[in-house]
């Protein structure tokens, strides 16, 4: 598997769930993400506000922060190679770089999508 790390630009929280408004981008970044953490995946992800060290020590970020400012946030590493910048992977892109196979993506949303007992989508036994 490769070592997926985002660098993201200062914001309160990670799932887009803060503030007034929903990020849905964020949201989907976040559900994913989660998704692939549950399969085993990890992908490290580095907010601007909580962990500047990162961003100062990874010297590309660095030189990109520095030349276009933080605009290019978010910016996305895949084994220390910049892969993508100023935008979100899509979900095959982050699949890919975990080290998914298509038969490990599709078997991760059929396991998500088979419906409860009650079909409500909740782990509870019987209706919710």
């Amino acid at each position: 598997m490769s070592k997926v790390e985002i660098y993201e630009p200062a914001m309160c929280c990670s799932t887009g769930v803060c503030g007034p408004g929903v990020d849905q981008e964020l949201l989907r970044v976040a559900t994913f993400l989660n998704e692939l953490e549950g399969e085993g995946r990890k992908i490290i992800r580095y907010n601007l506000s909580s962990d500047p060290m990162a961003f100062v020590t990874n010297k590309e970020v660095n030189d990109i922060i520095a030349n276009e400012g933080t605009e290019a946030l978010p910016i996305t590493v895949v084994d220390g190679k910049v892969k993508q910048k100023a935008s979100y992977p899509s979900n095959a892109n982050f699949a890919e770089w975990a080290g998914m196979t298509r038969e490990d993506i599709i078997k991760m949303v059929q396991k998500n999508d088979k419906p409860t007992a009650c079909g409500c989508g909740c782990d509870k036994e019987g209706c919710c």
